[in-house]
This record gives C-alpha cells, sequence and structure tokens, in this order.
C-alpha cells in the first residue's frame, strides 16, 4: 500500500458524541459485501471499463506517439469541463506547482470555464504557433468545451494565416466518443487529430483513462507506475470475501454512518500536501455529483494545510459540529533546508528544525485539535507524492464513492441535475432569457 488510512479518531470511543460507533460502522461495513460481488462483475464483464485500466499497458503505449507530438510544443492548452480537466490538472500538479513544467516539456494549461477576458489573455500573450490543442468532451457537445474549441482555433487560423489549417491539424487533437457529435465533426473537418472517449468510462471517472493519462504523459509523468498505484488499492477489493481491512469500503461505511446517525453533512478533504492540493478539487467533484441524488450525499470541501489553518479552521473548530476531517500527511521530517533563526529566542522552537518539520508538526497539532474538539477526524498518511501514490489516492475514492452510492442506493454514475441545467442552458442562449427570467 501506499499510504495508510486510520479511521479511529472518527469513532465514539475517542471524540464522543459526534463520532460513529465501532457497531455502527460495522453495521455499514455488512452492507458492504454484495457491493464487493458487483465490483467484481463490473470489472469481469466489462460493464465498467474504468476498473480494468489499473492492468492494462497497451493503450499507454498506442498514447505515446501523441504525447511524443505535444510535448515538442512550448505550451499545451487542454480544453475540458469537470473530470476532462480535473484528472489531467491533478496529474500534472506532480510535476508542475506553478513554477513551469519539467526541463524539455511544455507548459500544460487547463482552460475549463469560459471567462472571456482569460481566454483574450490566453490568445494575446501565448505564442499559438508554438502551442497544441486538446479539446476533451466525451459528449462532444458540452457546451464550455465547444465555446473554448471554437475560440482558440478560429485564433489559430487567424494566427497562421494561409497556413491556417495545416497549423490547425497538426497542432489540435480531440478527445471525444465515437458518435455524431458536435466536436467530432469540427475535428474531422479541420483535419484534426481523434481519440476516442469511451463510452462507458464517465468523464469524473476518467483519471486513469487517455483522459488523465494524455496530458500526464506529456507533462512526463510515468503513467503505467500511476496504474500501478491504482491497482494496489483495486487487486484486494477484487480478491476479497468481505469488506474487513479494505480502506475505501471503511471510508465509504464512516462517511455514510455519520451523515445517518450523527448529522454529519459536510466531510472536509485538507492535504499538507501543495502537489495534492488538486487532488481534493478532483475528489470534491467526484463525491459530490455521483452522490448528491434523492436527498442523500454529504458536501465535500477543501482546505489546505497550512494556509487554511489561518482561514477555516476557527470555523472548523468553533463553529458547528457538522463535518468529517480528513487529513492528507505526508512524512516530510527532515526535509528542506535547516532554520537558522540566529539570536532570536523568540524563535528557538525553529532553532535545527526544517521546514519539512514545521510542516508535519502543523499537520499533526491541527489534527489533534479537531479530536480534542471532539470533531470526527481520520488521517491518510503517505510517505512519498509520485505517480504511485497518485494513483492510489485516486482509486481509493473512486472506490468509496462506488461504496457509498451502494449503502445510499443511488447510482453513482449519472448526474440528472447536471443534465437539467444544460438543458437550461441551451434554452437561454436561444431565447436570449436570463437566468433571473428576464428576456435580454
Amino acid at each position: 500500500m501506499f499510504y495508510t488510512h486510520v479511521i479511529d479518531d472518527a469513532l465514539d470511543t475517542l471524540v464522543g458524541g459526534k463520532g460513529l460507533s465501532r457497531a455502527s460502522l460495522d453495521r455499514a461495513m455488512a452492507e458492504l459485501r454484495p457491493a464487493l460481488d458487483k465490483i467484481r462483475h463490473w470489472h469481469d464483464s466489462n460493464e465498467l471499463p474504468l476498473l480494468k485500466l489499473p492492468a492494462r499497458r497497451d493503450d499507454l503505449a498506442a498514447l505515446k506517439s501523441h504525447a511524443d507530438r505535444f510535448t515538442k510544443f512550448e505550451h499545451v492548452v487542454v480544453m475540458g469541463s469537470g473530470g476532462s480537466s480535473l484528472s489531467g490538472k491533478t496529474l500534472v500538479a506532480l510535476k508542475d506547482q506553478g513554477f513551469g513544467p519539467l526541463k524539455g516539456r511544455p507548459k500544460v494549461w487547463f482552460m475549463d470555464n469560459v471567462d472571456p477576458a482569460t481566454f483574450a489573455a490566453l490568445i494575446e500573450r501565448l505564442p499559438l504557433d508554438r502551442t497544441g490543442f486538446i479539446a476533451i468532451s466525451k459528449s462532444g457537445g458540452t457546451p464550455e468545451t465547444i465555446a473554448a474549441f471554437l475560440t482558440l482555433t478560429a485564433a489559430l487560423e487567424a494566427r497562421a494565416g494561409k497556413a491556417g489549417k495545416a497549423a490547425l491539424a497538426s497542432n489540435v487533437l480531440a478527445i471525444t466518443e465515437a458518435t455524431d457529435n458536435p466536436l467530432r465533426r469540427r475535428a474531422e473537418a479541420m483535419g484534426c487529430t481523434i481519440l476516442e472517449h469511451d463510452a462507458k468510462i464517465g468523464g469524473r471517472f476518467s483519471a486513469l483513462s487517455l483522459v488523465g493519462m494524455l496530458p500526464a504523459m506529456i507533462a512526463g509523468l510515468d503513467c503505467a507506475a500511476v496504474r500501478e498505484g491504482a491497482a494496489s488499492v483495486l487487486d484486494p477489493v477484487l480478491a476479497a470475501n468481505d469488506a474487513t481491512g479494505i480502506a475505501p469500503a471503511i471510508g465509504a461505511a464512516l462517511s455514510v454512518g455519520l451523515a445517518r446517525e450523527r448529522d454529519i453533512n459536510i466531510t472536509v478533504l485538507m492535504p499538507y500536501v501543495d502537489r495534492l492540493n488538486t487532488l481534493a478539487f478532483w475528489y470534491r467533484q467526484i463525491w459530490a455529483e455521483s452522490l448528491g441524488k434523492e436527498g442523500h450525499g454529504t458536501t465535500p470541501a477543501v482546505a489546505l494545510g497550512t494556509v487554511d489553518q489561518h482561514s477555516q479552521v476557527q470555523l472548523y473548530l468553533g463553529g458547528p459540529a457538522d463535518k468529517l476531517f480528513t487529513f492528507l500527511i505526508q512524512d516530510t521530517a527532515g526535509q528542506g533546508p535547516v532554520l537558522q533563526p540566529g539570536a532570536d529566542t523568540t524563535l528557538d522552537y525553529l532553532a535545527g528544525k526544517t521546514m519539512g518539520d514545521l510542516l508535519m508538526a502543523e499537520a499533526d497539532a491541527t489534527a489533534a485539535t479537531t479530536i480534542k474538539a471532539g470533531r470526527p477526524t481520520r488521517v491518510i498518511r503517505v510517505a512519498e507524492v509520485d505517480e504511485r501514490t497518485i494513483g492510489a489516492l485516486m482509486m481509493h475514492f473512486i472506490l468509496e464513492t462506488i461504496f457509498a452510492a451502494h449503502l445510499w442506493k443511488i447510482d453513482a454514475f449519472d448526474q440528472p441535475a447536471v443534465e437539467d441545467g444544460k438543458v437550461l442552458t441551451r434554452q437561454y442562449l436561444s431565447s436570449r432569457i436570463s437566468s433571473a427570467g428576464k428576456r435580454t
């Protein structure tokens, strides 16, 4: 295992009345026994192809030529919404913390909103002729992705002049399912490369597919190692006869049990690792969009240690006791330069310590404080932050979401409320009526 998962401090024996009883946890775990059979069936029948991905390598070999082509650009712009963007963004963050890519790799940008000012800045400041563009939409009709695609390819063609069409063909790639859809039609008309999005893999569950793997490969990640990490979590689930000791099942039983019996309806994921901050936002989508149905689900919140010790922790400790806290902590002891505060005796506590010592001490202290305040708390610890670790964490949260959906008896893979919003968006655009109901 590439992480440890400890929930003891979320139980009533340690945090009191807001913690879950061991008996309640055991009842929820017993409910998960049929979910193991369901997951095995989905895997063996290939009804859920994402469960086959951790063991696959053939598709990565086929993807390499496309990654190599885009590695030659100075910049690569990924256009996608939700999981189509967050998947790659989460993985790329391992290699680029905002200060630039690895040497010899392009800077990868993720355009997942449709603010016209942001696109104007991109078009003005990036060398479009030395920039690759990847549009990702499973359905091929996601309006934000289509708008971004139309905007950026038009700018590329205008900048390229007479060589516009050739530039489009060589600079642009689309990922969409094999249906007659707007993105595919536009890409075909331009002569762009089109890669097929598996129709059975939803966007928010697509991190281990080419949706996440292509940007990750371009950024220099070892994608086979990502999948190896994912397999380390999935394989024990496929082999298990009951849910005992299965970390994702325990996490789901804890979350659902606390919601059912303790009115804990908010779940806070707080990594003390900058490189895993985007993972928290990826988790926020997969948990919220998969489980918020039929009155069920808990609200995922994102915090970053140590930053949010100074902005959110006061609420967490002094506000409503309605939250489960998950601290994601790396062993950073001894990492970084040794601090030398000099003659200032008020800083003696820092003398001889490293920045990594400080980060880890703050993480452990914050977790201990939430426990002391009677807030249910679980801790996930990692020794290293690398491809195997992030693959393991992604598969943990994917499976935890699937197990939680089983407990709530809902479908983790649809999003009816989101689809309603998409329909209304098209209606508003067509009739020029604002969301306030006023004709514009």
